[in-house]
């Protein structure tokens, strides 16, 4: 379905950046030295790992959601069963965010190991017709397996600014081989390629996941309607940008952050009336 099948490549394709990049840099601080080289290598695979297993769990901690029942939910349970049965997927675990903050977002490695979390402030923004829509766009998330990807990009971008502290602090080693100068540039443009990476990994990700979840509902206008509500809902009611949540807002469904605040950061999401004008038009390809 949509775009799951192109997600194989794109994972291994990073995976196989990440590496060389991690390698790359070593090489550059450390110099010719073989064990700088193997030390580049178990912190990319530690990370990527880490990222791997976790992914269905340092979101939720970072956003503060609990478990709900469906008797505590129950419509949010009635969308993402009948979605989910109409996919032929497993069911997500599901969580409420206690948040004002009106967002939502899926995490989890794979549709058996998954969840999706909504805050308090959505459920109270929107209409049931505006929530399946959020709830498709984040169960394409899922089935897409856009969750590893990302985790990817975000371990690529802190194992990156982690090498370019690393330059700052040992300055190329000419000794072994190492240029303090290259040990320089990777510190101020290592983590700027870092973060562009991933900024446009997230905002592929989004348009598609807005893509193929209209097309899981049917609706591609109930999606427009809830992205309408949401941007003027986070800028009423935006997250503080505290570090934990800084790095799982790529995998929420809008912008959390003031726009000042994203100027200090790289932006994940692509412009919300960019998403809304590409729903409209597929409204009107379907009708």
């Amino acid at each position: 379905m949509g775009h799951q099948h192109f997600n194989g490549v794109k994972t291994a394709v990073l995976f196989g950046a990440f590496g060389g990049l991690v390698l790359l840099g070593s090489f550059l601080v450390f110099g010719q030295n073989l064990n700088a080289l193997l030390l580049g290598l178990v912190i990319a695979l530690a990370v990527n790992g880490f990222s791997y297993w976790k992914s269905d769990t340092l979101a939720i901690k970072a956003m503060r959601a609990k478990p709900v029942t469906e008797a505590e939910q129950p419509e949010m349970y009635a969308i993402v069963r009948e979605l989910s049965v109409q996919a032929g997927k497993p069911m997500p675990r599901l969580y409420v965010s206690p948040t004002r903050a009106p967002n939502a977002f899926a995490t989890g490695r794979n549709p058996e190991n998954s969840a999706v979390c909504c805050t308090q402030g959505i459920l109270e923004l929107l209409d049931r017709r505006e929530l399946r829509g959020v709830l498709g766009h984040e169960l394409m998330h899922v089935y897409n397996r856009d969750i590893l990807t990302s985790s990817i990009a975000a371990a690529m971008a802190s194992v990156i600014t982690f090498l370019g502290y690393a330059a700052l602090f040992f300055g190329g080693n000419r000794q072994n081989g190492g240029n303090p100068v290259a040990a320089m540039l990777l510190l101020f443009l290592g983590p700027l390629a870092a973060g562009l990476i991933q900024m446009g990994i997230s905002r592929t990700r989004e348009f598609d996941a807005d893509e193929d979840g209209a097309r899981l509902t049917g609706d591609p206008l109930a999606l427009a309607s809830a992205l309408a509500k949401l941007e003027r809902g986070t800028k009423a009611a935006p997250l503080a940008p505290e570090r934990d949540v800084v790095n799982s807002s790529h995998m929420m469904i809008a912008n959390p952050f003031r726009a000042r605040d994203v100027k200090s950061l790289f932006s994940t999401h692509p412009p919300m009336d960019q998403r809304i004008a590409r729903l409209e038009a597929m409204a009107g390809r379907r009708g």
